[in-house]
């Protein structure tokens, strides 16, 4: 995908036919990645709905659609959660995001910790794993490199 400037601020870009042909991406992924590519070289500065707007869709529809680019590996899962933040991801249960949150709050806290703190809650240790696995899943170690250790160890 290019994008070049003409003089008279026509922009003109092209985007990869490979989206037209993913059986996974509906009408709004193919429009969000379209948005997406024709923006200026910082797709992250634009908002969600600002994607919405220029796309014809609601917000919610932009954010799904933005998901599954993620899914095929179309787009960064960084720019997503640039864009809206772990709260805003509807893929994830409220236990991952809490999970999330406090893991990123201490980023060296081990299994062992986590578990004896899940005892105030009810939470088991199939149930930390199970939120670890989802956020794994759904692509929160990419950047969180600890949360993978986390994860693994003993």
């Amino acid at each position: 995908m290019t994008t070049e400037t003409s003089p008279n601020e026509l922009r003109n870009f092209t985007v990869s036919t490979e989206i037209f042909f993913k059986p996974n991406l509906d009408i709004y992924a193919q429009m969000t990645y379209i948005v997406l590519s024709s923006s200026t070289s910082d797709a992250a500065s634009l908002t969600i709905e600002e994607i919405a707007k220029k796309g014809r869709m609601s917000a919610k529809q932009a954010v799904k659609s933005m998901q599954a680019l993620i899914e095929e590996k179309l787009i960064p899962h960084k720019l997503f959660r640039k864009m809206i933040g772990e709260f805003q991801d509807d893929r994830l249960s409220w236990a991952a995001k809490g999970l999330l949150t406090y893991c990123k709050e201490n980023p060296s806290i081990t299994i062992a910790e986590l578990l004896d703190l899940s005892d105030q809650s009810g939470e088991d240790e199939n149930s930390i794993r199970k939120a670890l696995l989802e956020l794994e899943r759904h692509g929160y170690f990419e950047e969180l490199p600890e949360l993978r250790k986390l994860l693994h160890s003993q």
